[in-house]
């Protein structure tokens, strides 16, 4: 195991079974390398209130999920990156992985998501939501229902939101350890003109100073008053798409059917949803306008 200490910064890698840990560290190892990130792999052990948490490691923890674990770190560390394992113990797995980063220091996590259709009051998933909202670093959303294919092609929408620099640097993370192209695209809705063509191209211009060391990076302006479906149509050309969640989150009940998550869910190929971390509640922040 390479000594931690010479990594830049911790991924969180929580993993439950062998199929959707293999997804996620296919990007897990892109990310980590490019950024010289350690990984840190987590399984949560969830005890139900009938039992103690000793007695929940005791009685619950499987043979298979400590082996699930093993074989995931080794394919971490075959790739030259420092990798830690740790099973944690809790009620909830979103409180097992929100205690986790804080516990680990991690920069960012990297969840996977099924994809499932929405329940009432849910938007990716009852963990997931509650992880977007409480995580004290960056997150990354992975859909992991289909396998992660070769890259070539990288498609970026871009909308000028706060989690657009996010979605930028994984996407160029990835671009540069497959030597993808990227291509950038902001939607313009004539109907609802946040910004003129000239602004969005403009946009774009700053959006393409993030992809240093790729090389080939393409800036496209469509119009159409359907956004979310121009962008998943556009999906189709590529392998990879990597979005900022939609302005002001993915978080809230208000926004179910947002932009980020109607292409998350109905996008070809692979999707990554990126929701930079806010030091500052928003709460806090209106009372400060």
């Amino acid at each position: 195991m390479d000594d931690p200490t010479t990594a830049d910064g911790t991924l969180l890698v929580p993993i439950a079974n062998a199929e959707t840990a293999t997804r996620q560290l296919d990007t897990a190892i892109d990310l980590a390398t490019d950024r010289s990130y350690r990984i840190v792999l987590l399984y949560v052990l969830e005890v139900p209130p009938q039992l103690s948490l000793q007695d929940g490691r005791r009685y619950l923890l499987e043979d298979e999920d400590e082996q699930l674990l093993a074989d995931a770190a080794d394919r971490v560390e075959s790739a030259g990156i420092p990798v830690e394992s740790r099973i944690r113990i809790a009620r909830g797995v979103a409180t097992g992985i929100v205690g986790g980063a804080e516990e680990y220091a991690a920069d960012a996590i990297l969840l996977g998501w099924r994809g499932r259709p929405p329940r009432e009051e849910v938007i990716l998933g009852s963990y997931l939501d509650t992880i977007l909202r409480n995580a004290p670093c960056d997150v990354l959303v992975k859909r992991v229902k289909t396998p992660t294919p070769e890259i070539d092609s990288v498609l970026v929408p871009v909308a000028g939101g706060p989690h657009d620099g996010y979605a930028a640097e994984a996407a160029g993370a990835i671009a540069r350890r497959n030597d993808a192209s990227v291509t950038l695209l902001h939607v313009v809705d004539p109907d609802d003109l946040e910004l003129s063509e000239d602004e969005a191209q403009a946009l774009l211009e700053d959006t393409a100073d993030s992809f240093s060391g790729v090389d080939s990076v393409e800036r496209t302006v469509l119009e159409s008053t359907d956004v979310a479906g121009t962008i998943t149509d556009q999906t189709t050309h590529h392998d990879l798409t990597v979005l900022g969640v939609s302005r002001g989150g993915l978080i809230q009940r208000r926004l179910l059917g947002t932009i980020s998550e109607a292409v998350g869910r109905h996008a070809a190929g692979t999707v990554i949803l990126a929701k930079r971390h806010d030091p500052v509640p928003s709460r806090l922040r209106r009372l400060f306008r």
